[in-house]
C-alpha cells in the first residue's frame, strides 16, 4: 500500500516508517500538515496516518479537510497521544477509520491498519474479481471480456487489477507507478499514460462495456462504472458527433 504518514517527531516517524516498509508499504512521511496538504492535492494514497498534535494545524484539521472539503474516503487512522474520550470520538466523528493511541507496538499498529482495510475491501487475494463483461483471474493472471481472454502484458495486468480495485476512485499517476512499477525514480510517469492507453485500448473500457477510464489533468486516472442509461446516452452523442464529421466532411468535399 502507499501510505502517507503525517508526524511532526522525527524519532516517532522514522520508527512508524521503518516498521510500515518492512511489512511491504511505500511511505511518505511529512512532519508538517501544510506539507502533507500540498501532497494530497495532487496525490492519492492507500492510507493516512495522521498524528494529532502536529505544529502548525491539527491532524484533525488535516482529516476534516480529506472529508469535507476533497470529498476523499480514503482511510485515515489517528496514531497520537491524546487519549481522552472526548478526543477518540471527535476524531472518529470527523471521518477517522481508526484511532490509536501512543504509544503502539508494532504488530498492533500493522494489525489494526489490516483491520480497517479488511472492512473496506473484504474481498480476499486470490478471488477472482468479476465486472461484467470483464471477469480476472488473479491466480492464472487472465483478464475475459464477454468470455474472450484479452492479451496483456504484465504490468498491464496488474495495472488494469489495481484500476479495477479501486473502480471510482481518483487516482494520481505517482500512485499508479508506485502500485505497479515500485518506488523506481528511473521511471518517468509518461509511463503511466502509455500503459493506461493500452489498457483502455485492449480492454475496450468503452461505455458500452460499462466502463470508462477518465484522465484528470494534471492527476492522473478514474476507472468509472457506467451505467446503461448513460452509455446508451454517450453512445448515441457519439453516433451524432459521427454524423456531423461525415456531414462536415461532405461539405468540403462539395
Amino acid at each position: 500500500m502507499r501510505i502517507a504518514l503525517l508526524e511532526d517527531d522525527p524519532t516517532q516517524s522514522a520508527l512508524f516508517t521503518a516498521w510500515l516498509k518492512d511489512a511491504g508499504h511505500d511511505v511518505h512521511s511529512f512532519g508538517l500538515t501544510r506539507d502533507l496538504l500540498r501532497f494530497a492535492s495532487r496525490e492519492s494514497v492507500d492510507l493516512y496516518l495522521v498524528d494529532w498534535m502536529v505544529p502548525d494545524l491539527s491532524g484533525e484539521a488535516f482529516v476534516r479537510w480529506l472529508r469535507d472539503e476533497r470529498r476523499d474516503q480514503t482511510p485515515a487512522i489517528f496514531v497520537t497521544a491524546r487519549e481522552s474520550e472526548d478526543d477518540i470520538v471527535a476524531g472518529l466523528q470527523v471521518g477517522a477509520d481508526d484511532y490509536i493511541v501512543k504509544p503502539v507496538a508494532q504488530r498492533v499498529l500493522l494489525s489494526r491498519i489490516d483491520a480497517v482495510f479488511r472492512r473496506i475491501k473484504p474481498r480476499g487475494v486470490d478471488e477472482p474479481i468479476e465486472a461484467p463483461p470483464y471477469v480476472i483471474d488473479l491466480q492464472a493472471k487472465r483478464i475475459s471480456l464477454n468470455g474472450e481472454p484479452v492479451e496483456l502484458t504484465e504490468k498491464e495486468f496488474d495495472l488494469a487489477v489495481f484500476l479495477f480495485r479501486n473502480i471510482g476512485r481518483l487516482l494520481s499517476r505517482g500512485h499508479l507507478l508506485e502500485a505497479v512499477w515500485g518506488r523506481n525514480p528511473d521511471l518517468a510517469t509518461r509511463t503511466v499514460d502509455t500503459h493506461v492507453s493500452r489498457v483502455r485500448g485492449k480492454l475496450k473500457l468503452r461505455p458500452e462495456n460499462g466502463y470508462r477510464l477518465a484522465p484528470t489533468y494534471n492527476y492522473g486516472y478514474r476507472l468509472e462504472k457506467i451505467e446503461p442509461t448513460e452509455a446508451a446516452a454517450e453512445s448515441s452523442a457519439d453516433s451524432s458527433a459521427d454524423v456531423d464529421d461525415t456531414d462536415a466532411d461532405a461539405e468540403k468535399d462539395e
